[in-house]
């Protein structure tokens, strides 16, 4: 049975990568520290046979006894809330936490994969971004510490393939929804979810016509596995090429959750990215890979997640 360490593992996307690798018969080592993961993410888990949480902080060495096949190092704090509310432990996750995620890949010979970001193209003027675009990013800006986190660990995930051979991967993920989203954490799907299920107003930035490109969380960890499993370094973009404005996902929210609320805008944030948009040719070239699920379908089937969230919160 080949053994997977994913760290991040209790966040959104780690735990389901977590239940993706033991439903397809590996056995996982979640580690996490819960800065900004949930056990909650993960309590179904506990019991099986294949899975062990260690309660850990990457940026201190790294222990795993077993034996390891891959590493996916997705430890990060990920939300724009979490650029002012943390800025030193993205920086050190991204930094300390890669190396020592490189470096326990590289002891047990096991295959690594990097989750890198869109944000890695800051906001760019290339429209929609290749992976050959070396981005556009205002590294002293608040939303720097998160890019230049992200840029730093793939220049370090770099210098261990080419300098000690360490079977490396890289994606580059776009925005991506799903059930396992912290409610709170500012970003916009769960911020219009919550919003719109209160019967709130919700909350646009600027005009609301900057676009984004969204994910259903199934779709990217189909990308990620067959990359994993792939021969191509990367960075590889994975996201849904479907380009969408701000104003547009407001008002499909509003229609799903038949919220009665309207848009309210604010000031948009600094350096927030007018157009995101990822060029999928190399991931439909190399994986067979694109995303299946819509929009529409995927907040349909997030919305149950949403509605427990909120009356978990008023219970």
């Amino acid at each position: 049975m080949p053994r997977a360490l994913i760290t991040g593992g209790s966040g959104f996307i780690g735990s389901h990568l977590c239940r993706r690798f033991l439903a397809d018969g590996w056995s996982v080592v979640c580690m996490d520290n819960l800065l900004t993961g949930r056990i909650e993410n993960i309590e179904d888990l506990f019991g099986h046979d294949g899975f062990r949480f260690v309660k850990h902080d990457v940026t201190s060495f790294i222990h795993v006894p077993e034996e390891l096949d891959a590493v996916l190092h997705f430890a990060s704090p990920a939300s724009p809330a979490d650029f002012e509310r943390l800025p030193i432990q993205i920086l050190k996750v991204g930094a300390l936490g890669t190396h020592n995620a490189l470096g326990v890949a590289k002891a047990k010979r096991a295959r690594f994969l990097l989750a890198s970001t869109s944000e890695c193209y800051g906001d760019p003027e290339v429209n929609p971004q290749p992976e050959s675009y070396w981005g556009h990013v205002n590294p002293v800006g608040v939303r720097g510490v998160y890019d230049e986190a992200k840029r730093f660990a793939e220049a370090m995930t770099m210098a261990y393939y080419r300098y000690h051979g360490v079977e490396a991967r890289i994606v580059r993920i776009f925005n991506t929804y799903g059930p396992g989203m912290r409610p709170d954490d500012g970003r916009m799907i769960p911020e219009f979810f919550m919003q719109a299920l209160r019967g709130e107003d919700l909350t646009v930035f600027g005009d609301g016509l900057q676009t984004r490109s969204v994910c259903f969380v199934s779709d990217l960890v189909e990308g990620i596995v067959r990359l994993l499993g792939s021969d191509h370094v990367g960075p590889m973009n994975l996201g849904n090429p479907q380009e969408l404005t701000v104003v547009r996902v407001a008002k499909l929210l509003l229609e799903i959750t038949g919220g009665s609320g309207k848009l309210v805008h604010r000031d948009l944030p600094p350096d927030d990215p007018k157009v995101r948009r990822p060029d999928i040719s190399l991931a439909r070239r190399v994986l067979g890979w694109e995303p299946k699920i819509a929009p529409e379908d995927g907040l349909r089937r997030t919305l149950p997640y949403f509605v427990a969230q909120l009356e978990r919160s008023r219970s």
